[in-house]
Protein backbone atom coordinates (compact mmCIF):
# COMPACT_ATOMS: atom_id res chain seq x y z
CA UNK A 1 0.00 0.00 0.00
CA UNK A 2 1.35 3.61 -0.90
CA UNK A 3 1.32 6.30 1.62
CA UNK A 4 1.86 9.80 1.36
CA UNK A 5 3.57 11.84 3.85
CA UNK A 6 3.22 16.04 3.72
CA UNK A 7 6.05 17.64 6.06
CA UNK A 8 5.22 21.10 6.93
CA UNK A 9 7.43 23.61 8.22
CA UNK A 10 5.68 26.23 10.74
CA UNK A 11 4.94 29.81 9.22
CA UNK A 12 7.47 32.18 10.04
CA UNK A 13 7.65 33.37 14.07
CA UNK A 14 7.90 36.28 15.42
CA UNK A 15 11.28 35.48 16.49
CA UNK A 16 12.32 34.35 13.12
CA UNK A 17 11.46 38.05 12.16
CA UNK A 18 13.19 39.61 14.90
CA UNK A 19 16.29 37.13 13.73
CA UNK A 20 16.31 35.37 17.77
CA UNK A 21 17.86 31.69 18.58
CA UNK A 22 14.17 30.49 19.45
CA UNK A 23 14.60 26.20 20.27
CA UNK A 24 12.14 25.66 23.05
CA UNK A 25 10.73 29.08 23.17
CA UNK A 26 7.16 29.19 22.94
CA UNK A 27 6.33 32.13 20.50
CA UNK A 28 3.58 32.54 18.09
CA UNK A 29 3.31 33.15 14.36
CA UNK A 30 4.12 36.32 12.85
CA UNK A 31 1.32 38.50 10.90
CA UNK A 32 3.51 36.43 7.50
CA UNK A 33 3.46 32.80 9.32
CA UNK A 34 -0.21 33.02 9.58
CA UNK A 35 -0.61 34.08 5.45
CA UNK A 36 1.76 30.95 5.23
CA UNK A 37 -0.11 28.31 7.21
CA UNK A 38 -3.40 29.48 5.59
CA UNK A 39 -1.13 28.99 1.61
CA UNK A 40 0.14 25.93 2.66
CA UNK A 41 -3.41 24.57 3.33
CA UNK A 42 -4.32 25.94 -0.11
CA UNK A 43 -1.63 24.16 -1.80
CA UNK A 44 -2.35 20.67 -0.37
CA UNK A 45 -6.26 21.52 -1.92
CA UNK A 46 -5.08 22.54 -4.72
CA UNK A 47 -2.64 19.21 -5.33
CA UNK A 48 -6.06 17.07 -4.16
CA UNK A 49 -3.79 15.95 -0.39
CA UNK A 50 -6.38 15.08 2.27
CA UNK A 51 -4.54 14.37 5.42
CA UNK A 52 -6.60 11.84 7.47
CA UNK A 53 -4.37 12.62 10.59
CA UNK A 54 -1.61 15.38 11.30
CA UNK A 55 1.32 14.95 14.06
CA UNK A 56 2.33 18.44 15.60
CA UNK A 57 5.28 19.04 18.23
CA UNK A 58 3.91 20.97 21.05
CA UNK A 59 4.99 24.20 20.47
CA UNK A 60 2.33 26.51 19.56
CA UNK A 61 4.01 27.87 16.60
CA UNK A 62 3.43 24.55 14.49
CA UNK A 63 0.34 23.54 16.85
CA UNK A 64 -0.98 27.22 15.08
CA UNK A 65 0.37 26.46 11.33
CA UNK A 66 -1.23 23.33 11.20
CA UNK A 67 -4.71 24.77 12.46
CA UNK A 68 -5.08 27.26 9.47
CA UNK A 69 -3.47 24.71 7.02
CA UNK A 70 -6.71 22.55 7.72
CA UNK A 71 -9.39 25.83 8.20
CA UNK A 72 -8.24 26.64 4.65
CA UNK A 73 -9.12 22.65 3.94
CA UNK A 74 -12.01 22.23 5.77
CA UNK A 75 -10.07 19.45 7.77
CA UNK A 76 -9.99 20.60 10.72
CA UNK A 77 -12.16 17.44 11.97
CA UNK A 78 -9.60 15.42 11.71
CA UNK A 79 -7.44 13.85 14.53
CA UNK A 80 -4.50 15.08 15.72
CA UNK A 81 -1.17 14.01 17.73
CA UNK A 82 1.39 15.75 19.72
CA UNK A 83 4.83 14.56 20.78
CA UNK A 84 7.73 16.95 22.45
CA UNK A 85 9.55 14.29 20.15
CA UNK A 86 8.61 16.82 17.04
CA UNK A 87 9.80 19.78 19.16
CA UNK A 88 12.30 22.39 17.53
CA UNK A 89 16.10 21.88 18.43
CA UNK A 90 16.54 23.28 21.65
CA UNK A 91 19.18 26.14 21.56
CA UNK A 92 19.98 26.06 25.06
CA UNK A 93 21.49 29.49 26.22
CA UNK A 94 21.11 30.80 22.99
CA UNK A 95 17.37 31.04 23.02
CA UNK A 96 15.98 34.38 23.30
CA UNK A 97 19.21 36.17 21.49
CA UNK A 98 19.99 37.88 18.45
CA UNK A 99 21.71 36.10 16.25
CA UNK A 100 23.35 38.94 14.42
CA UNK A 101 24.77 40.11 18.00
CA UNK A 102 25.46 36.56 19.08
CA UNK A 103 27.63 36.43 15.89
CA UNK A 104 29.35 39.89 16.69
CA UNK A 105 30.26 38.52 20.25
CA UNK A 106 31.09 35.68 19.41
CA UNK A 107 32.45 35.48 16.06
CA UNK A 108 30.56 33.93 13.11
CA UNK A 109 32.36 30.85 13.31
CA UNK A 110 31.53 29.82 16.32
CA UNK A 111 27.86 30.87 15.80
CA UNK A 112 27.69 28.78 12.60
CA UNK A 113 29.29 25.89 14.64
CA UNK A 114 26.43 26.01 17.20
CA UNK A 115 23.66 26.69 14.63
CA UNK A 116 24.99 24.27 11.89
CA UNK A 117 27.29 21.40 13.22
CA UNK A 118 25.53 17.94 13.57
CA UNK A 119 26.94 16.84 16.82
CA UNK A 120 28.01 19.93 18.33
CA UNK A 121 25.44 21.62 20.60
CA UNK A 122 25.23 24.98 21.99
CA UNK A 123 26.25 26.26 25.96
CA UNK A 124 23.58 24.89 27.96
CA UNK A 125 20.50 26.03 30.15
CA UNK A 126 21.59 26.99 33.58
CA UNK A 127 20.07 25.12 36.30
CA UNK A 128 17.52 28.28 36.78
CA UNK A 129 16.48 28.11 33.48
CA UNK A 130 16.28 24.09 33.14
CA UNK A 131 13.90 24.20 36.32
CA UNK A 132 11.69 26.88 34.81
CA UNK A 133 11.37 24.36 31.63
CA UNK A 134 11.04 21.68 33.98
CA UNK A 135 7.95 22.83 35.94
CA UNK A 136 5.92 23.82 32.12
CA UNK A 137 2.73 21.50 32.23
CA UNK A 138 3.55 20.24 28.74
CA UNK A 139 6.48 18.30 30.17
CA UNK A 140 5.70 17.21 33.64
CA UNK A 141 5.00 13.64 32.43
CA UNK A 142 8.84 13.88 30.68
CA UNK A 143 11.54 12.23 32.90
CA UNK A 144 14.02 14.66 33.60
CA UNK A 145 16.78 12.84 32.11
CA UNK A 146 15.06 12.94 28.62
CA UNK A 147 14.18 17.00 28.58
CA UNK A 148 17.18 18.39 26.83
CA UNK A 149 19.35 21.53 28.18
CA UNK A 150 20.45 21.70 24.79
CA UNK A 151 20.65 20.00 21.62
CA UNK A 152 22.57 19.21 18.79
CA UNK A 153 21.18 18.13 15.04
CA UNK A 154 22.53 14.37 16.04
CA UNK A 155 20.44 14.94 19.07
CA UNK A 156 17.10 15.59 17.48
CA UNK A 157 17.26 12.60 15.15
CA UNK A 158 17.89 10.36 17.81
CA UNK A 159 14.94 11.33 20.20
CA UNK A 160 12.91 12.39 17.37
CA UNK A 161 13.30 8.80 15.38
CA UNK A 162 11.32 6.46 17.91
CA UNK A 163 7.84 8.72 17.12
CA UNK A 164 8.50 7.84 13.53
CA UNK A 165 8.34 4.76 13.50
CA UNK A 166 6.24 4.18 16.30
CA UNK A 167 3.77 6.43 15.90
CA UNK A 168 3.82 7.97 12.07
CA UNK A 169 4.35 4.89 10.29
CA UNK A 170 1.51 3.21 11.43
CA UNK A 171 -0.50 5.66 10.45
CA UNK A 172 0.79 6.10 6.97
CA UNK A 173 -0.10 2.41 6.82
CA UNK A 174 -3.34 2.62 8.17
CA UNK A 175 -4.72 5.86 6.86
CA UNK A 176 -2.53 6.64 3.69
CA UNK A 177 -1.76 10.57 3.91
CA UNK A 178 -0.11 12.18 7.15
CA UNK A 179 0.40 15.73 7.82
CA UNK A 180 3.18 16.52 10.06
CA UNK A 181 3.92 20.17 11.54
CA UNK A 182 6.81 21.33 12.93
CA UNK A 183 9.64 22.93 12.76
CA UNK A 184 13.15 23.08 10.83
CA UNK A 185 15.46 20.97 12.77
CA UNK A 186 12.90 18.03 13.74
CA UNK A 187 11.78 18.04 10.07
CA UNK A 188 15.47 17.76 8.82
CA UNK A 189 16.18 15.13 11.05
CA UNK A 190 13.14 13.72 8.99
CA UNK A 191 14.39 14.61 5.69
CA UNK A 192 17.87 12.83 6.73
CA UNK A 193 16.74 9.43 7.38
CA UNK A 194 13.61 9.31 4.53
CA UNK A 195 16.61 10.70 1.76
CA UNK A 196 19.54 8.66 3.39
CA UNK A 197 21.25 12.33 3.58
CA UNK A 198 25.10 12.67 5.46
CA UNK A 199 25.75 14.11 8.90
CA UNK A 200 27.79 16.61 6.09
CA UNK A 201 25.28 17.25 3.46
CA UNK A 202 21.86 17.47 5.95
CA UNK A 203 23.74 20.77 8.08
CA UNK A 204 23.76 22.77 4.28
CA UNK A 205 20.01 21.80 4.57
CA UNK A 206 17.43 24.54 4.88
CA UNK A 207 13.52 23.81 4.49
CA UNK A 208 11.12 26.67 3.79
CA UNK A 209 9.01 27.92 6.02
CA UNK A 210 5.13 27.36 5.29
CA UNK A 211 5.57 25.24 2.05
CA UNK A 212 4.26 21.52 1.76
CA UNK A 213 7.04 18.93 0.93
CA UNK A 214 5.77 15.73 0.14
CA UNK A 215 6.91 12.04 0.14
CA UNK A 216 5.29 9.19 -1.60
CA UNK A 217 5.99 5.88 0.77
CA UNK A 218 5.81 2.59 0.41
CA UNK A 219 4.80 0.12 2.97
CA UNK A 220 8.04 0.34 4.96
CA UNK A 221 7.89 4.28 5.36
CA UNK A 222 10.40 4.84 2.48
CA UNK A 223 10.33 7.33 -0.59
CA UNK A 224 9.24 5.41 -3.70
CA UNK A 225 11.18 7.24 -5.94
CA UNK A 226 14.68 9.79 -5.79
CA UNK A 227 13.26 13.01 -6.90
CA UNK A 228 15.60 15.94 -5.41
CA UNK A 229 13.81 17.66 -2.53
CA UNK A 230 13.22 20.93 -4.60
CA UNK A 231 10.98 18.99 -6.74
CA UNK A 232 9.12 17.78 -3.76
CA UNK A 233 7.78 20.72 -2.79
CA UNK A 234 3.83 22.24 -3.94
CA UNK A 235 3.42 25.48 -5.71
CA UNK A 236 6.25 27.52 -6.72
CA UNK A 237 9.42 26.37 -7.35
CA UNK A 238 10.78 29.45 -7.06
CA UNK A 239 9.30 30.77 -3.57
CA UNK A 240 10.60 27.51 -1.97
CA UNK A 241 14.24 27.82 -3.11
CA UNK A 242 13.70 32.13 -2.25
CA UNK A 243 12.48 30.84 1.22
CA UNK A 244 15.13 28.52 1.81
CA UNK A 245 17.52 30.99 0.92
CA UNK A 246 16.58 33.18 3.13
CA UNK A 247 16.93 31.12 6.25
CA UNK A 248 20.67 30.02 5.20
CA UNK A 249 20.98 33.76 5.14
CA UNK A 250 20.09 34.48 8.95
CA UNK A 251 23.25 35.79 10.88
CA UNK A 252 24.79 32.83 12.94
Amino acid sequence: MMSTLVLLRHGQSTWNLENRFTGWVDVDLSSLGVEEGAEAGRLMLEAGLEPAIVHTSLQNRAIRTAELALHAMDRQWIPVRRSWRLNERHYGALQGLDKKETADLHGADQVKIWRRAYAIAPPPLDDAAFAALAEDPRYADLPRDQLPRTECLADVVERMMPYWHTDIVPDLQQLGVVLVAAHGNSLRALVKHLDGMSDDDIVELNLPTGIPLVYELDQRGMPTDDRPLEDRYLGDPAAARAKAEAVAKQAG
